[in-house]
């Protein structure tokens, strides 16, 4: 059973996202708050396996409930909800630790999926967030890029100019799989692998590529420019 804390200063939002967990037989809602201070008290005393946490709320916004969080309970799994045009606050909550985005018109059935895949150590994401991501990282050197200022991703650059570490012919394929939102599973399945070596491929290109999650390797794969057509 995958434990869950729901937290959106919004009482409709919150009323909805447990009448759809209510429905999931593996998932169960163990906690709601309604801003991120109430977030971190929960965490600290629920241990949820995930939390859907929204961004922009008054007071303790869900960046610091998110960066609070992981420094008491790093095994955490949070997976944050944005709107559109929340770019200042998604970027800032990739940098806090959060392991995936999704925006807050997601359908159902991928938000609870993307909420199995959180639990499962996995990177969820909605690809309108990774186009965000990839454009920042075009304009400017940024975490959504790489953890630090890394050459190649600054200013001026675009699909195909960054430089790729060297890596196997293989890892280059699960690279850019990841590059189009594909999950273990998914890209075992298209690679014929079993999803324990994809598991392995993608340790394998984190520490090649200095990318410490798999929103950075899928942003380092559209930049490189070898995602899928």
């Amino acid at each position: 059973m995958i434990g869950v804390v729901v937290v959106d200063d919004q009482q409709l939002v919150r009323m909805g996202l447990r009448m759809l967990f209510e429905q999931a037989r593996d998932i169960e809602i163990l906690g709601e708050a309604d801003g991120g201070a109430e977030a971190v008290r929960l965490a600290a005393r629920l241990a949820p396996d995930v939390v859907l946490m929204d961004l922009r709320m008054p007071g303790v916004d869900g960046i610091t409930a998110t960066r609070r969080i992981l420094a008491a309970r790093p095994a955490t799994r949070i997976l944050a909800l944005t709107t559109f045009d929340d770019d200042e606050h998604l970027y800032g909550a990739l940098a806090a630790g959060a392991c995936g985005f999704l925006v807050k018109d997601t359908p159902p059935a991928e938000l609870l999926e993307a909420v199995r895949r959180a639990a499962d150590g996995q990177a969820p994401f909605s690809r309108d967030v990774l186009d965000r991501l990839v454009a920042r990282a075009l304009h400017t050197s940024s975490p959504a890029a790489a953890p630090s200022d890394a050459p190649g991703e600054a200013s001026g650059d675009a699909p195909g100019d960054t430089p790729l570490p060297a890596i196997t012919p293989r890892e280059r394929e699960v690279l850019g799989l990841l590059g189009v939102g594909l999950s273990n599973k998914e890209i075992a399945d298209r690679l014929h692998l079993g999803v324990t070596t994809v598991k392995t491929h993608v340790a394998n290109l984190m520490a090649k590529t200095g990318r410490d999650n798999r929103i950075r390797l899928a942003v380092l794969a559209v930049l490189t420019g070898i995602t899928p057509r």
